[in-house]
């Protein structure tokens, strides 16, 4: 492809930019700060951005994904123009539409319909232009009762809908998008999302950046993958998307660093950390959950195995015990529950200290995070030791179903 064919379809050309912020460890604000603490000026270089390239053709949406920190929002600042690389090059060929903070240009005393004239100047367009567009943003925004009151009136779902309401009726040849796609109710919602489709298929090319991978693949025929200030990969949503979730999952099962302590009797048991209710005579000491090799672990992939490791002190023998695990997502809803009486084994001895697992096969749930509650009883039902929160691990999908479980399922269609 020659060069002035690349012109013609390549919409963003952003060639190996680098950005580098500087952080002062206790910077001094006041002349007599400056003058007294100089040394609190002392600041590090930190780069952000290493070197990363990539284009967007005429109509193409692309999404910008990576873990907070990675330079997500900054490319999408340099692009806009609010901030530029320290070395390389960034091309825009068009009109530039940005949806980073929006009302970022807003006056809270000024009405609605003032404010439109004042935000959709910023993004180019004439007096005449706006005039000719200002009905169909207000209507779009949903806000005709209130378009003549202040700003400072409306609620922050109103703002942002009018906001976005101007953003998307300036004719762009390109539009950015920062983490915005949230706005307002569920039916204002679907009506951003058509009319970025529409939008899009009239030719103007996208950029997101964006958390909800599903919006993205939505949207998006392309994902670029930042990490650590470069581009870790690219190419279809799906594909890329698994490989960012599955490093996600990975990372969540690093160790986290404990502080040493001076003195080994200073470091509480995790029994101590729990809160017990029952008579006592047994108690849980220990619960921990791992995979089937028994290696701790705070992540797990839908339909992965898993282990919870219960280990109990006995101070007083009971001759027929019952043992009880419960698995809870964090909003309160039980989505598991079994104990060893109901599940055929019956009552058992603890005479001494001891332990017992729980081996759950192909656990199908879905992304969130899971509290374990484990409890102890006799024959009669009485609690012996009940622990509330015992331990806790997360669930992470490579896909976008919703609700608590996987379920095995098979399209069939006859169009």
């Amino acid at each position: 492809m020659n060069q002035e064919h690349a012109i013609e379809t390549n919409m963003i050309e952003v060639c190996n930019i680098k950005k580098k912020f500087k952080v002062y460890n206790d910077k001094g604000y006041t002349l007599k700060e400056k003058v007294i603490f100089s040394s609190r000026n002392k600041y590090e270089e930190r780069w952000v951005l290493k070197g990363i390239s990539f284009q967007v053709k005429k109509g193409e949406a692309v999404g910008l994904i990576g873990h907070n920190g990675c330079g997500k929002s900054t490319t999408l600042k340099m692009l806009t123009k609010i901030m530029y690389p320290d070395a390389g090059s960034i091309s825009l060929n068009g009109r530039v539409s940005s949806l980073l903070e929006l009302g970022a240009g807003f006056h809270p005393d000024l009405s609605g319909r003032e404010n439109i004239y004042i935000n959709a100047s910023i993004f180019g367009l004439t007096k005449a232009e706006i005039d000719n567009r200002a009905e169909d943003i207000i209507r779009f925004s949903e806000l005709e009762e209130f378009i003549d009151h202040p700003v400072r009136t409306y609620s922050s779902g109103m703002y942002m809908r009018l906001a976005f309401s101007v953003a998307i009726h300036v004719d762009a040849d390109i539009l950015l998008i920062d983490e915005i796609l949230g706005v307002g109710d569920t039916n204002f919602q679907v009506k951003c999302f058509q009319k970025l489709m529409e939008i899009k298929q009239g030719g103007t090319s996208i950029v997101i950046v964006s958390h909800s991978l599903g919006q993205i693949e939505q949207i998006c025929e392309r994902s670029i993958w930042i990490h650590d200030g470069l581009v870790r990969a690219e190419g279809m949503p799906g594909s890329v998307h698994r490989q960012y979730l599955a490093y996600m999952g990975e990372l969540r099962n690093k160790p986290v660093p404990v502080a040493a302590s001076s003195s080994t009797a200073d470091v509480p048991t995790a029994s101590d950390l729990y809160m017990h209710t029952g008579s006592g005579e047994v108690k849980i000491a220990k619960v921990s959950v791992t995979d089937q090799e028994g290696e701790a672990k705070r992540a797990f992939l839908t339909a992965q195995d898993i282990r919870i490791h219960v280990e109990y002190t006995v101070s007083r023998p009971l001759a027929k015990a019952n043992v009880g695990i419960s698995i809870f997502r964090n909003d309160g809803l039980c989505c598991y529950g079994i104990s060893t009486k109901e599940d055929g084994i019956g009552f058992f001895q603890m005479n001494r200290n001891g332990s017992i697992e729980l081996d759950l096969k192909n656990v199908n749930l879905l992304a969130g995070k899971f509290i374990i509650h484990v409890g102890i009883e006799d024959e009669l039902r009485n609690s012996i030791d009940y622990v509330d929160q015992a331990a806790s691990f997360e669930i992470y999908t490579l896909n976008d179903e919703t609700g608590a479980f996987y379920l095995e399922h098979k399209w069939k269609l006859d169009v």
